[in-house]
């Protein structure tokens, strides 16, 4: 029996058993189909590596060529609402200009009327004075000595009267002109406190509205710290970083703005800080970074938020994909065609849209402004000049001379 389980080697002579014989061949088989195998995998996988490595780095110039692309569309609708603004104010001033010329060719008519209407009156009271002095010859040599004398007396009381007169009209128009000073005064300069507020509410109204996964906590009046703190959060909850808001309306620029808000920062622990100023300093041109602080002008605001936004999204990102390298390149795939990235594209874009929305209701808020207080003006130097003409129709023009700010060009001319 044992006979039968030995094999004889036709070379060697030797034998060994035919079990071991036929589990060395299997061991072999077994062994060579495993390292093909193995070798089909890693050719698989670096051949998977390599796809990956080539569909980053066209996302990677997908990305580059939107950017690039939002920063041409953001200059061409830059220049075109320059080129839109100043062609309506041209347009608007060409308008003002015929219209006063207009009203001055009138007044100079009614000027010219009023002359002829007055040198005809003379010309009959002179004859009527003539006609009298004939019939009434004889008796005004007699009554002449008295007649001077009344008349002299006469006239010093009129003047008199008058003058007292005048000195009550001088009196009224100078408080007139002090009241039209006073209210031309708080017409230009307004509630300083009133503006920073509608600006750090339009603010906060903009961030909520553009960002409504994020966490918009404004800080009270009376505790310190900034206006607003951002706690940027993604579409699944998770923590990203806080961006900090100062807003500061004011006429000049102020650089004790820059560490307040840093020191205010640090308290926060926010990553980033933004201070939004009406009047940056003449380094920056729209938006850009002071010390460590990015400073813009309110019309830049948004867009400079989905900027500092994403790059917080991205850094979260970032670290939760070094976490894991190994899914990096699935992450970012699947970040890609998400939602989120698809909302920050339509983010930008809402951004500029309302940008023009908000020039639009600038423009149209000032040119309201604009418009009252030049009918306030018109109203009060229109009854300044009633005033002071009521009083130069009694002491006459010789006595009370126009002002030269009453003077028409023609008025001049003898």
């Amino acid at each position: 029996m044992n006979d039968l389980l030995n094999i004889t080697c036709p070379k060697c002579g030797a034998e060994f058993p035919l079990t071991e014989a036929v589990s060395h061949r299997l061991r072999e088989q077994i062994q060579t189909e495993f390292d093909r195998k193995l070798k089909d995998q890693n050719a698989a996988l670096e051949a998977r590596e390599r796809k990956l490595h080539q569909q980053k780095q066209q996302l990677e110039q997908q990305a580059q060529s939107i950017q690039t692309l939002l920063e041409e569309r953001l200059k061409t609708e830059r220049e075109r609402l320059s080129a839109a603004a100043a062609a309506q104010a041209q347009e608007k001033l060409a308008v003002q200009m015929a219209d006063l010329q207009q009203r001055l060719a009138r007044q100079h008519q009614q000027l010219e009327e009023a002359r002829q209407a007055q040198l005809d009156l003379l010309k009959q009271k002179a004859a009527a004075e003539e006609a009298r002095e004939n019939l009434k010859l004889e008796l005004a040599k007699q009554l002449d000595a008295e007649r001077a004398a009344i008349a002299q007396r006469a006239r010093q009381q009129a003047l008199e009267a008058e003058r007292l007169k005048l000195a009550d009209k001088e009196q009224i128009i100078q408080g007139l002109q002090k009241q039209i000073a006073d209210l031309q005064q708080r017409a230009s300069q307004g509630s300083m406190q009133l503006q920073g507020e509608t600006l750090e509410l339009s603010l906060e109204s903009d961030l909520r509205q553009l960002f409504p996964s994020d966490e918009i906590s404004e800080v009270k009046k009376g505790e310190r710290g900034a206006d607003i703190k951002q706690q940027v959060r993604s579409n699944t909850g998770l923590v990203c970083g806080a961006i900090l808001w100062e807003s500061k309306r004011a006429k000049n620029w102020q650089p004790a703005w820059v560490e307040k808000l840093k020191e205010d920062q640090r308290n926060a622990k926010a990553e980033l800080a933004v201070l939004v100023a009406t009047r940056p300093p003449e380094t920056i041109h729209g938006m850009g970074q002071l010390d460590g602080v990015w400073v813009c002008e309110p019309a830049f605001a948004c867009a400079l938020a989905a900027a500092l936004r994403q790059g917080l999204l991205h850094a979260a990102l970032q670290r939760a994909q070094d976490s894991g390298r190994a899914d990096k390149a699935t992450l970012l795939y699947d970040y890609v065609c998400s939602v989120e990235f698809r909302q920050h594209i339509e983010g930008v874009v809402e951004v500029f849209l309302a940008l023009r929305q908000q020039l639009a209701d600038e423009r149209r808020a000032f040119e309201k402004q604009w418009a009252e207080r030049e009918s306030q003006l018109e109203k009060a130097i229109k009854h300044t000049a009633k005033v002071y003409g009521s009083i130069q129709g009694i002491a006459g023009r010789a006595a009370l001379p126009d002002p030269r700010s009453l003077q028409l060009p023609a008025a001049s001319a003898p």
